[in-house]
């Protein structure tokens, strides 16, 4: 996952959660269509700022929207999704400063969590979470089935605090990367929901990275 930062923005270019690994295997059966498109779209409620062109990369409104002055911010420690078959640990993650990467944990059974944007007690927002999809060296990832999750399915993210919270997904989704509205996914403003991110689409073996972004968008159960 690639991050530029720009001021008090950060920009996300080409990958999510496969870019700190030098090539990937192919990624399975694609997804079935696009569901809860607009139940997610309607989730945030800002309008979105104009982005970069592809070739300069994508702006990420990290800094979009205040949260509670005071508020404590809690990290998700623990994710888990039964439909998939997902244990995982979540590391707060945020961007390297020699490469300018969205440092997505190398451990491709690990999750990263945006720590520029909201935590679980957020009453507003997105919080994001990506992992990998999968790996040449190390094989499946965390969320290599995370394109299985359907409207309904259930997920559990437990935060630094102890407490296990609840959710349900409304919407899975699939772009080009240079096309995922990126302002809406990584906005502070709107409602609370919890925004998963991997890769997916066809593998592109010249420039060693999926074409595509799977994203599942989960509310509040």
């Amino acid at each position: 996952m690639t991050v530029r930062n720009r001021g008090a923005l950060a920009a996300l270019a080409a990958g999510v959660a496969a870019l700190t690994v030098a090539t990937l295997v192919a990624c399975g059966s694609q997804p079935a269509e696009d569901v809860g498109a607009d139940e997610a779209a309607n989730l945030a409620t800002a309008t979105p700022t104009p982005s970069a062109s592809a070739a300069g990369g994508q702006s990420v409104p990290v800094t979009a929207g205040e949260l509670p002055a005071g508020a404590e911010i809690v990290p998700p420690v623990r994710l888990v999704i039964p439909a998939i078959d997902v244990t995982a640990t979540v590391n707060a993650v945020g961007i390297n400063k020699r490469t300018n990467e969205f440092e997505v944990p190398p451990s491709v059974d690990e999750i990263g969590w945006y720590r520029y944007g909201p935590g679980l007690e957020t009453t507003a927002g997105s919080i994001v979470i990506a992992g990998h999809v999968d790996s040449a060296q190390q094989g499946k990832g965390a969320f290599f089935r995370l394109r299985e999750l359907d409207q309904g399915d259930t997920l559990t993210a437990t935060g630094g605090d102890g407490k296990a919270r609840k959710y349900r997904v409304v919407a899975r989704e699939e772009y080009a990367k240079t096309k995922i509205p990126l302002d809406r996914y990584f906005a502070r403003d709107g409602k609370p929901r919890l925004t998963l991110i991997t890769c997916g689409g066809p593998f592109d073996a010249k420039a060693r990275k999926y074409r595509d972004n799977i994203v599942v968008t989960a509310v509040p159960a």
